[in-house]
């Protein structure tokens, strides 16, 4: 994997350092030729042949390191221009000491030995190339100032071959420089990836965590919050991360279930209401390692916690809905099928044919509720048909009185609006919704000791259409609005709590809304609306 494009280190960063340090080792290498060339060291390893040379000699190098160490490059540089300094460095450090064996042909093996030294450093600055051509460069000049000792002077076979050993020993010393200069290289280079990849990785982990929707608590053994992500501010309602803050300072219902959790590892971990007007959370405890004091708390809404759980157990009913449709339907065709031969019959009074007729209605109405059921289940869509609101609530009205004529006086419908109520909708989904909200009106909204009365009134407004159920009973309680159309949500023994949840649901697949209102001076209301015709879409 390549090194990322924002690199921290700029290029050329190691070889700078490398070169800095050769420099450093050239000043110090001079300081000891000049105290052969010019110092007491030389007088005891023999005068040089030629003083005024040598001392000239030395004071030049011992510049020209101090230099090349003070006039180290700085800022951004290529790899190449770095490199161009070192050749030109080394072949300069290569002629001066040629010109030092030549002016101290008795200290042959020390000079020899600080070029050795330089030519290996050099190795691990440059290529394998030319580091290999400075070291083939200096074995040539140490071999030709062999040669030209041995005409001059006369040079023993241990002196010559000790040189020869030298140049030989310089294209090993390179070589092997370079190798674990490469080596290290390598390694430095793979432990920077690895470092920018870990890094990258800690980024990656602080924005996921940053970004999730359940709240993360960091709390040491303390008790103070070290970490906190966005989610978990929302829900502690604080506008800036509160790291090193005390969690009972802002939530001592939660500071005291971390406590407990801390004494027992079992402790139930219950819901904690973060203020009035805050949400209430449901916290999850785990410990961080073991070992360690540190809590990590995730906070979930609990009013989203209890969304999925609707999700799920409606997930489940539409699945059980499918299984018991086929188990309901055919007692139901059973049913329908015999009253149709009782129909038939000539036996039949007129009085029982009657009532053979009802209970044939109300096959056909339960079989029509267990396909809407169903249909909202599979979020099939609504067959939607032009009709009047009034019309619809006459119908309804007299079906109510049909099968239930001890509370026929009790259900009412008010007059025709001027201009008419014309709706889009599906007759069979509204009638079973208002069989839900009447069904409702006629069980809770009634004072006590007193009969229902249950109005049905319809009206236009806007491009809507709109058809209200309004009792005269007690009302709902405000805090039972915001979850009035929740599923599974009943204050009865013998209640689904699916009612109002299945009677918005139909409303919603005819692109209309059902809302509740109060009634000022007691009772309830609650409002289809419906589009006309000209607003109305298909669902697609």
């Amino acid at each position: 994997m390549p090194l990322p494009a924002d690199n921290p280190v700029a290029p050329g960063t190691h070889l700078r350092r490398e070169l800095y340090f050769f420099n450093l080792y050239r000043l110090l290498a001079a300081a000891v030729l000049g105290l052969l060339l010019m110092g007491p060291m030389g007088t005891l390893l023999g005068e040089p042949t030629h003083p005024r040379l040598a001392m000239g000699l030395g004071l030049a190098y011992i510049g020209f390191a101090l230099a090349m160490l003070l006039r180290q490059p700085k800022g951004v540089q290529a790899e190449r221009r770095l490199q161009r300094r070192v050749l030109r460095g080394v072949a300069v450090d290569i002629a001066v000491a040629m010109v030092a064996i030549w002016l101290l042909p008795y200290s042959t093996a020390t000079i020899a030995m600080l070029l050795l030294f330089g030519v290996a450093a050099a190795a691990v600055l440059l290529p394998l190339r030319e580091g290999m051509a400075m070291a083939a460069l200096a074995a040539l000049a140490l071999s030709m100032q062999t040669v030209w000792a041995a005409i001059e002077t006369g040079l023993d076979a241990g002196s010559v071959l000790q040189r020869l050993l030298f140049a030989l020993g310089y294209g090993a010393a390179a070589l092997l420089a370079w190798s674990l200069a490469q080596s290290n290289r390598e390694s430095h280079d793979l432990a920077l990836q690895q470092g920018l990849q870990l890094e990258n990785l800690a980024h990656l982990n602080e924005l996921v965590i940053r970004r999730m929707r359940t709240g993360v608590l960091l709390v040491d053994g303390n008790g103070r919050i070290r970490l906190a992500n966005e989610a978990a501010l929302a829900l502690l309602d604080a506008d800036i991360a509160p790291q090193g803050v005390r969690l009972a300072d802002i939530s001592p219902a939660l500071a005291q279930q971390v406590t407990r959790w801390r004494q027992s590892r079992n402790a139930p971990q219950q819901p904690v209401n973060m203020g009035e007007d805050a949400v209430e959370v449901l916290p999850r405890i785990v410990q961080l390692q073991a070992g360690d004091d540190a809590a990590l708390v995730f906070l979930d809404d609990a009013e989203q916690v209890s969304r999925r759980a609707e999700t799920i157990s409606l997930a489940a009913m539409g699945r059980f809905s499918a299984s018991l449709a086929h188990e309901i339907r055919n007692p139901l065709a059973a049913i329908q099928y015999a009253t149709q031969l009782l129909q038939e019959s000539t036996d039949i009074r007129e009085a029982d044919r009657h009532l053979l007729n009802i209970v044939r209605q109300q096959c056909q109405r339960t079989n029509a509720i267990i396909d809407s059921v169903l249909g909202m289940a599979r979020r099939e869509r609504a067959s939607p048909q032009r009709l009047d609101l009034w019309q619809q609530a006459q119908r309804f009205a007299r079906d109510h009185a049909t099968i239930q004529p001890d509370l026929a006086d009790h259900l009412t419908v008010a007059d025709a609006p001027t201009g008419g109520t014309a709706a889009m909708a599906d007759p069979e989904q509204l009638q079973q919704v208002l069989a839900i909200l009447v069904g409702n009106a006629m069980t809770h909204g009634r004072q006590p000791d007193a009969p229902p009365r249950v109005r049905l009134q319809m009206g236009t407004e806007r491009g809507e259409a709109w058809l209200e159920v309004v009792d005269r009973g007690p009302g709902i309680p405000p805090a039972r609005i915001d979850r009035l159309f929740q599923p599974f949500n009943t204050t009865s023994e013998h209640g689904t709590g699916l009612g109002l949840y299945i009677a918005r649901e139909l409303c919603r697949a005819n692109q209309g809304q059902l809302e509740y209102r109060p009634v000022p001076g007691g009772g309830s209301c609650f409002r289809i609306r419906l589009p006309s015709g000209d607003t109305f879409k298909l669902l697609s």
